[in-house]
């Protein structure tokens, strides 16, 4: 298990008198200094461009980029540095590849019925847009992903899946090597938003199987506005670039341009040097600490939370009920209460700070006629006394 308490010093949060119980890492998790003493170091020490000069500090720019890069390929097994694209956060590299790649009139995509506004809205205009039809995989009547379902929409005009990796809102995790295996046996290819997975377990893309997986830097102890997508390097040269400028070409002309290779093509005009650099030092942190004991721990105070609230009367869980399909997220309304007002309560009479509302999933909350939810999400730095005070405050909630 983790030491908690060890870890806890690396956060200021936590070396306050009276530190809030903090439980929205879903949203942004907390930082620890060794981040941002990378940042401030890049920003003291060699705050300079990467690839416009030569001289050393400059040249301490690039070396520092690009060893976060590689760290970034490591973290989630890919092959090649080459195959990691610096983005601002999830939702741009997720854009990248929908409106990167090329497209017919009548060439399907399947998503799930669940997908986060980072992929739900760049599907809608890119219906209107290009004509092409998507098609969503209902969920069962459990809210379990429905993997027969996905076999049965699934055609040779399916040239993409999109699916959201692990749910922002009941932590459901797809079966994502199976959803690959049937992707690719209809010569599809596999977009998957990791925004909640990378964060919280170890991830294996070639194992995976995945073609392209984008995620942000901002809920795994790094930077915000840093995100990253993988894409297969011969995939990634396939996609058109959407924004264009400097740094992305090896010649131009006043008719023409020459584009380097994956990743620079993709990774337009003056890039957030002091975030990348901040972002590699997330990476470190996270591999020191062990993405096998995040898990561990978060399954941990995760079954903690699902036994102590399982019989508590006026609270209800959003499905799925079973525990071990929920690790990290609490979603949950109270009888009598908005899910607003379950958070403002928490926050000024006990000090908890939650989310509430409709979690950029609205269309999830339209289907079920709910009108949102508060959701607790939980990370490696909470501990077993945070989770205990936190089922006090909603138990008492649910008394009143």
């Amino acid at each position: 298990m983790i030491d908690t308490k060890r870890v806890r010093t690396d956060f200021s949060l936590y070396n306050k008198e009276d530190p809030p119980i903090f439980l929205d890492s879903a949203c942004q998790t907390l930082r620890p200094r060794q981040v941002i003493d990378a940042i401030l170091e890049y920003y003291e020490e060699y705050p300079v461009c990467s690839g416009r000069s030569l001289y050393r500090m400059a040249s301490r720019v690039l070396q520092s980029c690009e060893e976060a890069r590689d760290r970034f390929a490591n973290f989630i097994q890919a092959r090649d540095s080459k195959e990691i694209v610096f983005t601002k956060n999830t939702t741009e590299g997720i854009n990248i590849v929908l409106f990167g790649k090329k497209w017919s009139k009548g060439d399907e995509i399947v998503c799930s019925d669940r997908e986060h506004n980072s992929v739900l809205i760049p599907l809608i205009k890119l219906a209107e847009k290009q004509g092409v039809k998507i098609k969503r995989v209902e969920s069962r009547s459990d809210d379990e992903f429905d993997l027969e379902r996905l076999k049965n929409l699934i055609n040779d005009e399916t040239k993409l899946v999109v699916m959201c990796h692990k749910s922002n809102v009941t932590s459901c995790t797809i079966p994502a090597r199976e959803v690959a295996e049937i992707a690719h046996d209809h010569g599809a290819e596999l977009l998957l938003d990791a925004a909640q997975s990378v964060p919280h377990m170890k991830i294996d893309v070639e194992h995976i199987g995945a073609d392209y997986l984008s995620f942000s830097a901002h809920k795994m102890c790094g930077p915000s506005g840093m995100g990253i997508l993988y894409g297969r390097s011969n995939l990634l040269e396939q996609l058109e670039p959407i924004i264009y400028g400097g740094m992305t070409v090896s010649d131009t002309t006043y008719d023409s341009v020459e584009f380097v290779s994956a990743p620079y093509r993709f990774e337009a005009g003056l890039q957030n040097y002091a975030g990348i650099i901040g972002a590699g030092a997330a990476v470190k942190y996270l591999q020191q600490i062990g993405m096998e004991e995040v898990e561990e721990h978060e399954t941990y105070l995760s079954k903690r939370l699902a036994d102590k609230t399982r019989d508590l009367e006026n609270i209800n869980v959003l499905p799925p009920g079973e525990p071990t399909k929920k690790i990290g997220i609490f979603s949950f309304n109270i009888n009598g209460y908005d899910s607003h007002d379950i958070a403002n309560i928490l926050d000024l009479s006990n000090n908890v700070l939650i989310r509430s509302g409709q979690h950029c999933c609205h269309s999830w909350f339209h289907a079920r006629d709910i009108n949102g939810c508060a959701r607790a999400s939980l990370y490696f730095y909470n501990n077993a006394q945070e989770i205990d005070r936190f089922i006090e405050a909603i138990e008492g909630l649910s008394n009143n």
